[in-house]
């Protein structure tokens, strides 16, 4: 072999055991708390990028940390629609959701998104366990009836998350299991007089935002960060100049941000200042498009994306 060849192997060895020693501090900071991954995007639907997501969490897990995975599924729901001739159609940026387009959503995120992901990360052990927002008493929601312009909105069966009832998931985060909690979620009555008689459910099922979701999962949790996977770089000041990301900035700042933002983005970034107003530490809006992106987010100094941090404290 050549001294050539050799220099190479070393230094690609120094490289790799670098990389082990900045991700140290990190390790022993967060062994032992919970964080929440919101499931999405390219992350999703690429093959590769789904595996190297499995194999974060596993990894997550063999580090001490204890991950808790919430996922939607636009695309698969779009495409499953479009097979069985079911219209679809968003108003506000949300899915406008019928009792038969909620039975497809139903299935296709309990029975393909979830069960895929869960697949993938089992491949290595039997750490994952699929479960819903229906699972339990995880989830209730209130239906959407107000549009973000203050005017009436029926967006059918479409709500936004009001309790969470963490029992379930803290007994599997107890017992070493990973999570993968789908987004829908039983419909809390607005008049309880109402409801199917089971306390103040009136029987129907809600599609509910898997970002907002997941905020509410991080806050009733604990949770020490919340990550979610999109398919951008991050935010930017001043979009599409890619030279604007921003790395971190505080819950205040987000805030002024807020109205400017493009639609896309503002349920992502709504979604963490939710979870960092209510005590979550660390929020971060991660690339979901690079393989292993949410272990560069925890285990760097810099970090990847943008990281929204409570008032007054230094990232």
């Amino acid at each position: 072999m050549s001294r050539l060849s050799d220099n190479t192997r070393y230094e690609t060895a120094q490289s790799k055991a670098e990389t082990l020693m900045e991700a140290l501090p990190w390790i022993q900071r967060y062994a032992g708390s919970v964080m929440v991954f919101k499931y999405g995007g390219n992350a999703m639907i690429n093959d590769d990028l789904r595996r190297a997501f499995a194999e974060d969490m596993v990894f997550l897990s063999h580090m001490g940390i204890k991950p808790v995975v919430v996922h939607g599924g636009g695309p698969q729901i779009s495409a499953m629609l479009s097979t069985l001739n079911i219209p679809s159609e968003f108003r506000d940026g949300l899915r406008v959701t019928s009792r038969e387009a909620m039975g497809v959503i139903r299935m296709v995120l309990t029975g393909q998104v979830g069960r895929e992901l869960v697949g993938l990360i089992n491949a290595h052990g039997p750490y994952a366990v699929g479960m819903s927002g229906e699972d339990a008493g995880l989830l209730q929601a209130r239906r959407i009836r107000t549009g973000s312009d203050g005017q009436p909105l029926d967006l059918g069966l479409v709500g936004t998350v009001e309790k969470v009832n963490t029992a379930a998931v803290e007994q599997l985060i107890e017992i070493g299991k990973i999570p993968v909690i789908a987004s829908i979620a039983p419909e809390l009555a607005d008049d309880p007089s109402a409801s199917d008689g089971s306390g103040d459910l009136t029987g129907e099922v809600l599609n509910v935002n898997a970002d907002t979701a997941a905020a509410e999962v991080a806050v009733a949790l604990g949770a020490e960060k919340f990550v979610a996977l999109t398919d951008v770089e991050g935010l930017y000041a001043n979009w599409p100049d890619k030279s604007s990301l921003i790395s971190s900035l505080t819950t205040t700042e987000l805030r002024e941000m807020l109205p400017s933002l493009e639609s896309g983005m503002i349920p992502k970034m709504q979604a963490a200042l939710r979870a960092v107003d209510n005590g979550v530490p660390r929020a971060s809006i991660v690339d979901g498009r690079s393989a292993h992106s949410s272990l560069l987010e925890i285990f760097t100094d810099t970090g990847i994306g943008t990281e929204v941090t409570p008032d007054g404290d230094t990232p």
